[in-house]
């Protein structure tokens, strides 16, 4: 009697609909088109997770240099100046301290230019 994959097969199937579940008409209950739906969400997913860290990136460069720019100097200034002086905060803090607390940025940009 040969052995058939009954069983494997019909797991397999239901952890490609586990994983459409929320997705509309096809890809819901084609199992054929769920597994082309899984397939690109697995790899757009896997694509953004290294994109999200290049966006907060940009942002952070932006406010920074739009605060920097509002007490009188430039980003590319100020990042040399942090570096030269010595003072270790990073674009995440930095892009924070612009963006909630003013005061607190202004006071950094003039620690770094003197």
């Amino acid at each position: 009697m040969r052995a058939k994959s009954g069983v494997v097969s019909h797991r397999k199937r239901v952890k490609v609909r586990k994983a459409t579940k929320g997705m509309k008409q096809a890809p819901r209950s084609s199992y054929r088109l769920g597994k082309q739906a899984v397939t690109r969400s697995l790899h757009n997913a896997y694509r953004d997770r290294r994109n999200k860290k290049r966006d907060f990136r940009r942002l952070w460069v932006t406010r920074i240099n739009a605060a920097a720019r509002e007490n009188g100097t430039t980003y590319s200034e100020l990042m040399a100046n942090l570096k030269a002086s010595k003072i270790e905060l990073d674009r995440k803090i930095l892009a924070e301290l612009a963006y909630s607390d003013a005061e607190a940025f202004k006071a950094v940009v003039d620690t770094v230019k003197k």
